[in-house]
């Protein structure tokens, strides 16, 4: 993936490098930039100090243009663009040519990258590059002559309209396993081939027991029969590694490394092999860009049971002075030094940590292979980090705050201009984000946003695109999910508006919806209950008109990480983690129509120990978003007074913490919008409820229970 450039703007550029100490070449620059282009688009010119430090005027511009060029020549394969020039089906042709000259009668090809995670650079989309599907949750199987596709309910619809059908079946992932679908059309000898770097241990099991009933076989590739034939495979990322401050990370790696190093030697463990960016980024305080919306560093560490760690990184996305940051206590290897580092350690005889959950069967083969002594146990980071530290939670109390206002500025601006005609869904969104970078500590979105006008709405994860958005008509409902990534803390919040006069079914399924928002947000539980135990909370309402939604009630949420982080989670699904004090996790119920309309209500929330005696030591939520429900919406005939209660005493939350937060006409609009709503008599009995800690008051104090 290269240009030619004319010697003459090399011989300037190279002036101007030498003129800034940089020990960077033209060809390194352009090898820099090719990085950076596979990086997330967030991080602007901040990749700049890579090349020097500081960065004279007269370098920046350079660097700029440079890059201008080399983007107008960049092509990743995967824009609409893109598909026209080379069709899915010649792509799949392609790789099936592939296959057949090396023996293999079929692929599998899942969503996910080496680290195993949701969050994946252009390089690693090698689903959506083959089948056009964008979701965030998939899997392919392409044998010599079919192919399917497996998803799971929040991308079924948006599956059906992305994936030509003449090319792949497409299956619900849950419902329809790929395995089973595998054991029922191998045929006796075929091979299907896999690359272990993007499978974990017990996805390898599943599809070599499924090929074996068939009698068939399963067998490892060396390098990817796809990124062969991927022929504009963009680079990997090079986005700045930059440290976290412990002003909003609230502890400092050191203390972190031997925290988490004393838990190594309690359970007779020597290191503990790390293969989530998130892991990393949050035990040694630093943050990246290298996928888009998440501030992830993509690589690799061991961390010993001394607290010294190696980290698995390309050394040019080091930002100046992060040597300082790291201080002895840890070492820079390039990734392709993990392999022998895992030799070395199996070599040692002593146990070696692995999560077989999240580290690929790569890195266990590696291990297996040089005799180590493997002890499958989750990532040793997975639970702190997921409780957030004191710090941490006035830092996303405060970023709530503020995404809240510049969400509530918004809302008031659609109330203004929506009767009017002709907002489109790509066009609204892009105002909100306008709002939200107006906030401090901003840095990018925490997702793409989700908004959803008329039937796109009933698409869990739609992404708007100019061929396929809408706009926001009469009689209509708008689904906007959407998120920020500051500095200090995540957010992630969904509001349903009515444009216009809604329906009566509207109301119905909306106050239902409501219902089981509210249901979860006022819940009560013991130590020790897992959100699975508390997902019907949610349901109740809808499934007393035999209603439901295919997707969780909630997922946790990280600090200045990932909007979408374990192990907690609301949901159907079997979850044994306990909900713990200090995780966030979104209460977000839902309705879709398909063809007619999607409902959803999203906050945060915040899990917090209740007061208020009892046998049992009880937890509660604290709800930490911040926005107007449409009052337009709520049927309140459909509401005990309970629940209207919950919603008045939240509004009159948002009404007084915004307020001063808005302009005047925002506040105007506010003030209508959380105004308390009409009550209808309801003979309901009232049991007194725990208050949270007297920092933060269940319920008509400063934090609303979630």
């Amino acid at each position: 993936m290269s240009t030619s450039r004319p010697i003459a703007d090399n011989s300037a550029l190279m002036q101007l490098l030498r003129e800034a100490g940089s020990s960077y070449s033209p060809q390194d620059v352009d090898a820099l930039i090719w990085g950076v282009l596979g990086a997330s688009p967030a991080i602007g010119s901040d990749w700049h100090c890579l090349v020097a430090d500081p960065v004279p005027p007269g370098l920046a511009k350079a660097l700029e243009q440079r890059q201008a060029e080399l983007a107008s020549a960049y092509h990743d394969g995967l824009s609409p663009a893109d598909f026209a020039g080379l069709s899915r089906a010649e792509r799949v042709a392609r790789l099936r040519r592939e296959l057949a000259d090396r023996g293999l009668d079929g692929f599998v090809v899942p969503r996910s990258d080496e680290h195993q995670g949701e969050y994946v650079p252009p390089r690693g989309q090698r689903l959506a590059w083959l089948t056009g599907f964008t979701g965030s949750a998939g899997l392919a199987i392409v044998l010599c002559e079919r192919a399917a596709l497996f998803v799971d309910g929040r991308y079924t619809l948006q599956a059906a309209q992305q994936v030509d059908g003449n090319l792949f079946e497409i299956h619900h992932l849950i419902d329809e396993p790929a395995a089973v679908w595998l054991g029922s059309v191998l045929k006796p000898g075929n091979i299907l081939g896999y690359d272990p770097w993007l499978h974990t241990p017990q996805e390898v099991e599943r599809f070599s027991a499924a090929a074996e009933k068939a009698g068939a076989s399963l067998r490892v590739v060396d390098d990817n029969p796809l990124d062969r034939v991927w022929l504009d495979q963009p680079a990997a990322p090079l986005a700045p590694v930059v440290p976290h401050p412990d002003e909003f990370a609230g502890e400092s790696a050191q203390s972190k490394r031997e925290r988490l190093a004393r838990g190594l030697v309690e359970q007779g463990v020597a290191a503990a092999v790390l293969t989530m960016p998130e892991s990393i980024a949050w035990l040694l305080n630093i943050r990246g860009g290298d996928v888009p919306h998440t501030p992830l560093p993509l690589s690799f560490a061991i961390l010993r049971e001394d607290a010294s760690v190696a980290l698995f990184t390309e050394a040019r996305k080091l930002a100046p002075g992060l040597d300082r940051h790291f201080g002895n206590g840890v070492t820079i290897l390039p990734p392709e030094q993990l392999g022998p580092a895992l030799d070395a350690l199996a070599a040692e005889g002593k146990r070696v940590q692995v999560d077989s959950a999240s580290a690929s069967a790569w890195i266990f083969d590696r291990l297996g292979k040089a005799g180590g002594r493997i002890h499958r146990a989750a990532d040793p980071c997975i639970l702190p980090k997921a409780c957030k530290n004191t710090v941490e939670i006035d830092g996303t109390r405060a970023a709530h705050r503020r995404d809240g206002a510049a969400l509530t500025r918004f809302l008031a601006w659609l109330g203004r201009e929506a009767p009017k005609g002709g907002l489109s869904e790509i066009g609204a969104s892009d105002r909100l984000e306008a709002f939200r970078r107006q906030g401090a500590y901003f840095r990018d979105l925490s997702f793409a946003t989700i908004s959803g006008a008329g039937s796109n709405g009933a698409i869990v994860h739609y992404r708007a695109m100019p061929e396929t958005e809408k706009r926001l008509e009469p009689g209509t409902l708008y689904l906007l999910d959407s998120g920020a990534q500051y500095l200090d803390g995540t957010t992630d919040v969904t509001r349903t508006m009515a444009i216009g006069e809604p329906t009566q079914e509207m109301r119905d399924r909306f106050t239902r919806v409501l219902k089981g928002h509210i249901a979860l947000a006022l819940a009560r539980f013991p130590k020790g209950t897992t959100g699975t135990q508390l997902d019907a909370f949610a349901r109740r309402g809808l499934w007393q008109v035999g209603l439901d939604y295919d997707h969780g009630t909630g997922h946790g949420v990280g600090s200045y990480l990932g909007v979408h982080e374990g192990p907690q989670r609301i949901s159907k699904a079997p979850n044994a983690q306990p909900l713990l004090p200090g995780m966030i996790v979104s209460n977000e119920p839902g309705y879709y129509k398909t063809g007619a309309y999607g409902i959803r209500i999203e906050n945060l929330v915040l899990v917090q120990p209740l007061e208020g005696g009892g046998e049992r030591e009880m937890m509660g939520f604290e709800t930490l978003t911040l926005a107007p429900i449409d009052r337009n919406l709520t049927d309140p005939s459909l509401l005990d007074d309970e629940e209207i209660e919950w919603l008045d005493t939240y509004h009159a939350r948002v009404r007084e913490t915004l307020t001063p937060l808005v302009d005047p006409d925002t506040a105007e609009w506010l003030t209508a919008a959380t105004a308390p709503l009409a009550r209808v008599s309801h003979a309901t009995a009232r049991t007194p409820r725990a208050r949270l800690t007297p920092e933060h008051p269940r319920r008509g104090g400063t934090h609303q229970q979630q």
